[in-house]
């Protein structure tokens, strides 16, 4: 890309986010942009606390939710890379007694590569009717509950029993919660150790975890969720917001609890689906260390099977058509059928508190896109502004 094509890409991501920000669809917002390993585009805007009148700033503090994802899916594979867990391996290897059941009663295997692709037979409880089985046991979904732990979510888990064939097709679920426990139980260390050994320390992600770092909370973004004429502020005494109360997600299903006290409490179970915390340049480091091929945190391997469609023609529901399902992420297979301007191989996700990324491996640059506006800043029309104007000039 030439300054010229950078300069007019700058404009058309600043129109973007102002657009966003007078439409008084999010409220904040830092968005980064890398190209072959340089940062082309930064940019902190509107305001990371609104009723303080606090603006946001670059090092501001977001709370990830499924952004967690793949940095705990590195973790795994840096895991089978050093032969500490493998992918065939079934969970109770690491956990007995995790033998949630089918309907009838079997309980069939779950490998670790299941809970990689989200096709072990779990849920998420938001994805669920009001009274699904994730409901009527208790388990969480990462982001709400604050003081449940890990042994008790994975009894939880049990009880509510499978919702399908472990293999048998792709579902969103708590399995990265459950490979959470596995890595804990492989290393005979709490996931926090865990990932502070494997991917934070060696990229020197020092804003990044399951708590916050000295001095975090006052860089902590609040929490909004969609509203009309703006979006409204989420409590941060616990107080739970669900999803889509008068609100849209999916139809026919419960929608997320959003509790943004839950990283404040640390006997919570170390989320591996969504309980971390971080900035946007942090995630951008991580990212751009996978969109480079590993180093230091994996080999090349192992990014080349992130990045790679491990759930063959199984539907992807959250994406739609033309996507496929990798490690920690959905990759682009049919850019028409997608209806999207990225590259085939594109890989990315969101997290549902308010944000986007993407890598796209043939032209070399890695999108974050972190807000304080669930869910506009995951799945609304801010997202698709943001990945249209990069592309719009892009050579």
């Amino acid at each position: 890309m030439d300054l010229h094509a950078e300069t007019k890409t700058t404009a058309r991501l600043d129109a973007a986010i102002d657009r966003a920000l007078e439409e008084r669809r999010v409220v904040g917002a830092v968005v980064l942009i890398a190209r072959e390993g340089r940062v082309v585009y930064r940019r902190a805007a509107g305001f990371a606390d609104r009723e303080r009148g606090a603006a946001m700033r670059e090092d501001a503090i977001f709370r990830l939710a499924s952004v967690t994802k793949p940095f705990v899916t590195a973790a795994a594979l840096r895991f089978v890379q050093e032969g500490k867990i493998a992918l065939d391996d079934p969970v109770t290897r690491f956990l007995p007694a995790f033998r949630p059941a089918l309907s009838d009663g079997e309980t069939p295997a779950i490998t670790v590569r299941q809970l990689l692709t989200h096709t072990a037979g779990l849920s998420y409880g938001f994805l669920q009717p009001p009274d699904g089985s994730y409901h009527r046991a208790g388990v969480s979904d990462g982001v709400d509950q604050p003081g449940l732990g890990m042994a008790e979510e994975l009894e939880r888990i049990v009880r509510a029993g499978l919702a399908y064939r472990p293999g048998a097709r792709w579902a969103y679920s708590v399995a990265i919660d459950v490979l959470g426990a596995v890595l804990e139980a492989a290393a005979g260390a709490s996931l926090a150790q865990v990932m502070a050994q494997t991917i934070l320390r060696p990229l020197d992600l020092t804003d990044t975890g399951f708590s916050l770092p000295p001095g975090g909370a006052q860089r902590l973004v609040a929490q909004y969720a969609d509203g009309t004429p703006a979006p409204e502020r989420i409590p941060d005494s616990g107080k739970r917001v669900r999803f889509p109360e008068n609100l849209p997600f999916y139809a026919g299903v419960a929608g997320v609890n959003l509790v943004p006290a839950r990283i404040f409490d640390q006997s919570s179970f170390p989320s591996g689906g969504g309980g971390m915390a971080g900035t946007a340049g942090d995630v951008l480091r991580f990212l751009e260390a996978i969109r480079a091929g590993g180093g230091p945190i994996l080999d090349r391997d192992s990014v080349r099977a992130m990045m790679t469609v491990q759930t063959g023609d199984f539907p992807i529901p959250n994406r739609g058509p033309g996507w496929g399902f990798g490690y920690g992420g959905a990759v682009l297979v049919d850019p028409t059928a997608a209806q999207s301007p990225q590259s085939p191989g594109t890989f990315g996700w969101g997290g549902v508190w308010g944000h986007s990324w993407f890598i796209d491996p043939v032209k070399h640059f890695t999108v974050v896109s972190l807000t304080n506006t669930a869910l506009e800043g995951m799945m609304g029309r801010f997202t698709r502004d943001i990945r249209d104007a990069v592309y719009a000039d892009l050579a």
